[in-house]
């Protein structure tokens, strides 16, 4: 094998055929990657072009594309635990040098999965709750989101968060072990107390943590802020998947940047300063009337859209949802559009005069 990086090569097989062009296999590479960035190809054209309209075609080529994607990282996979490291100019590598390299790249290979890694240097306890949360949480949410209409899919949001956290964590346990420090096999949940107990925040899991809106500031202590903003982010899904309004999704990727960045610099500014729990909305208490106001409005649309709607529509026939379908949901985003942009007008032409 030539002076390649094993854990560049792992990280770019995500990419079929990638790693295995940069580990020097570049026949086989460009197998992979033709088989995998065709098949996507011929499936976006036949979406776009209308010319395959039954959806058995595209279950099938998804499942020959996960084929082949797993293929290409099994195989890039074997091929790294088997590869035996040479010196430069044929001469001898170091015992103790090789062993902690070929420890190093096979605990990140296993944190694939999260947890097994740190099965693999021993910890067992803390893998166990790792790959137990990992696990846990994918079949509660599709449990769930079977009895439901689907919407609490967005907490798988949450798994990024586990991968990305137990393979930093993993790497991190893995040369405190190689320095030569005994590790101690503690749950995550220790170390959460042991942080929360302590004035010192680590920034790494803050930002790691923040990828979910909400979850970085509730570890930093700051309770109000990061529960408004969480709630923020899951109100606004869920609101805009149940009135369909699409108008409004630009709204869901500027609160997550704006939690993310927030965090950040939370996090920053608690290295030389206490930082207050400010929340975003601070007038909550004097604008109860129109919380109240929003959440009857809320309830008397459930009650309508649930209720009410399948009386008439039974009594009415097809062409009352025909036309509730297209110009109902339609009419309520302008009447609330024309009703908002009214006020700001009024408001603004009163503090003019």
């Amino acid at each position: 094998m030539n002076n390649k990086s094993a854990v560049l090569a792992f990280f770019l097989s995500f990419f079929p055929g990638f790693g295995h062009i940069y580990w020097g296999r570049i026949f086989r590479g460009i197998i992979y990657m033709l088989a995998f960035f065709g098949g996507v190809f011929v499936s976006l054209f036949s979406a776009f072009t209308g010319v395959v309209g039954y959806s058995e075609f595209y279950i099938l080529m998804f499942l020959l594309l996960a084929i082949i994607w797993f293929i290409n990282f099994l195989d890039m996979i074997v091929t790294i635990l088997h590869a035996k490291p040479t010196g430069v100019g044929n001469a001898q590598v170091d015992d103790h040098e090789t062993n902690l390299n070929n420890e190093r790249v096979k605990t990140i290979i296993f944190s694939v999965i999260p947890g097994v890694g740190h099965f693999y240097i021993g910890l067992t306890y803390r893998g166990l709750t790792l790959l137990s949360a990992f696990i846990g949480i994918i079949t509660i949410v599709f449990f769930i989101s079977i009895l439901t209409s689907g919407v609490f899919l967005i907490f798988l949001l949450i798994l990024p968060i586990i991968w990305v956290y137990s393979l930093f964590d993993v790497i991190q346990l893995l040369n405190r072990k190689q320095a030569g420090e005994v590790l101690e096999d503690k749950t995550i949940l220790d170390d959460f107390e042991r942080a929360r107990n302590s004035e010192n925040k680590s920034r790494v899991l803050a930002v790691i943590l923040s990828i979910f809106p909400g979850a970085g500031h509730l570890y930093l202590g700051l309770q109000k802020r990061g529960l408004q903003l969480m709630a923020v982010f899951l109100s606004a899904i869920y609101i805009l998947d149940v009135l369909h309004l699409s108008l409004f999704l630009f709204l869901i990727p500027i609160v997550w940047f704006y939690s993310f960045f927030d965090t950040m610099q939370a996090a920053n500014r608690m290295e030389y300063e206490n930082v207050e729990d400010v929340p975003i909305f601070k007038n909550i208490k004097n604008n109860q009337k129109w919380l109240g106001i929003g959440l009857v409005v809320l309830g008397l649309f459930y009650l309508f859209d649930h209720v009410l709607l399948p009386v008439l529509g039974n009594l009415l026939g097809n062409n009352f949802w025909h036309y509730y379908n297209s110009y109902f949901q339609v009419s309520i985003v302008c009447l609330l559009l024309i009703g908002g942009g009214m006020k700001l007008a009024l408001m603004n032409r009163k503090k003019k005069s």
